[in-house]
């Protein structure tokens, strides 16, 4: 298992700073690189990897560093130096705290958690198996089929660690389990970038054991991965601990938006996430980055310069919004035969007595659709956390409120087919007379029954000609 302990502090660590932190392990530490030397690893004398540093970050955006580590995270701007120990031997927390702890206090900062830091020299007495230098910092256990992540944190986020540790794992044709306590939450890009079978986020509970976060089945470490536990009858059982939940009135608004342009030199993306935010928030993104915490200024030039870069391979980003209106969103960005594509899954959280603004919606649908070449947007609103955390309990999906087709999606499938499907619904024109794009409105988001209506239509848009 791995302590990870982070160093939060109003100026770049200097070298200087870094050698104190290094050596809090006396003389006898030893240090080497990783990950081309993104990485450095403090080393027993017998050679074992006690703790692995990342290189530090420096953090822009606002509220970032309390979303993911909680409301007493100083303010931005700030450099986050993060450190993961290993727990196989007694003294690597210790040694993680103590290089966290002389960061803070020589350059006036704090860590996270606070009773981890300290400035003490922590002696290395522990022998122990030598830990390859190729080890993954961020994977506790590999085996032939699973790469195993313990994490102790409140919120798990899509870190550069783990998302390399996804990358490693699909790229060894392991799955990626994230092994948590049942206190732990997860960010929406993780809970996006983990997706489904084989990869899991196994919650260790007290009473219920082992069990998956996502589907609340029952699991059991079994020939080396985290299986289904099956009854005498074969069935899998739902853990107690997952359908224990409440209502708090919070609510969630989602959009899955996609959009389609022509592979241009002069193409700037991101404009149609941003005016999407900005209609929904009255402001653009705070910041964006490829993994969490999310450090950099919103720009759209600048994730355009990234994807172009990237390609013709995919780019996965991330945006979030103001401290005020939690505003999260998951970008994929991939070149097509038929152009560049952008997937959108834009998630905003209300409280109790927050409506969230739905009749804006169709306005912002006219809007992509004539001005950021929209093929289509589902809109939905479901129960959840305003913080747009997912907690390991049953959730109900979110109820559909409205489907638009872009203008070339309906051409595709046929005006005259698109504008009459089987149902009691009339969709609205938008745009161009001569080319229009087309908005369903489907309900409040109160209505289960919205998705056999939703499902009926894209079953009859489908078979257009």
């Amino acid at each position: 298992m791995t302590k990870d302990v982070i160093a939060l502090t109003p100026t770049m660590p200097d070298v200087r700073t870094l050698l104190a932190g290094l050596y809090a392990g006396g003389p006898d530490v030893r240090v080497r690189t990783a990950a081309d030397g993104a990485v450095v690893q403090l080393c027993a004398p017998d050679g074992n990897t006690l703790v692995s540093i990342e290189a530090p970050v420096l953090i822009h955006t606002p509220g970032e560093p309390a979303r993911l580590l909680g409301t007493t995270a100083p303010d931005t701007p700030v450099w986050w130096t993060e450190a993961r120990a290993t727990t196989a031997v007694p003294e690597a927390g210790q040694l993680a705290g103590s290089f966290a702890g002389r960061l803070a206090t020589v350059l006036n900062g704090t860590t996270w958690p606070p009773e981890a830091a300290t400035t003490d020299v922590i002696p290395l007495t522990t022998d122990g198996p030598a830990t390859p230098a190729n080890t993954h910092p961020a994977i506790d256990v590999h085996t032939d089929t699973t790469a195993v992540v313990l994490q102790d944190r409140p919120v798990i986020a899509m870190t550069s660690w783990l998302s390399d540790a996804l990358r490693t794992a699909i790229t060894t044709d392991r799955a990626l389990h994230i092994v948590t306590p049942n206190t732990a939450r997860l960010t929406l890009p993780t809970r996006n970038a983990l997706g489904g079978h084989p990869h899991r986020w196994v919650i260790q509970d007290p009473q219920d054991g082992y069990y998956d976060g996502l589907s609340g089945a029952v699991l059991r470490w079994q020939n080396g991965t985290f299986a289904p536990a099956r009854t005498s009858s074969g069935t899998t059982p739902v853990a107690k601990a997952f359908t224990n939940t409440a209502d708090t009135g919070d609510r969630q608004l989602i959009l899955a938006i996609r959009t389609r342009y022509p592979a241009d030199e002069q193409l700037v993306l991101g404009r149609a996430l941003e005016t999407t935010w900005h209609h929904l928030t009255g402001a653009p993104p705070a910041g964006w980055s490829t993994a969490e915490p999310v450090n950099l200024p919103w720009s759209t030039r600048q994730l355009t310069d990234l994807a172009r870069q990237r390609a013709p391979q995919p780019t996965w980003l991330i945006a979030v919004g103001h401290p005020d209106r939690p505003a999260l969103a998951a970008i994929r960005i991939s070149r097509t035969p038929a152009g560049v594509e952008e997937d959108i899954t834009l998630a905003l959280g209300y409280g109790e007595h927050e409506p969230p603004p739905l009749d804006t919606i169709p306005q912002l649908a006219e809007t992509l659709a004539t001005e950021h070449a929209l093929t289509s947007m589902l809109t939905s609103l479901g129960h959840g956390p305003r913080d747009l955390t997912i907690a390991p309990h049953i959730a109900t999906p979110p109820n559909p409120v409205a489907l638009t087709l872009g203008p070339d999606t309906v051409h595709e499938i046929g005006t005259h087919h698109a504008q009459h499907p089987p149902l009691n619904l009339t969709p609205a024109r938008l745009g161009l007379t001569s080319r229009p794009a087309l908005h369903y409105a489907l309900g409040d988001g109160t209505i289960d029954q919205t998705w056999t209506t939703l499902k009926r239509l894209t079953q009859h848009l489908r078979t257009g000609t």
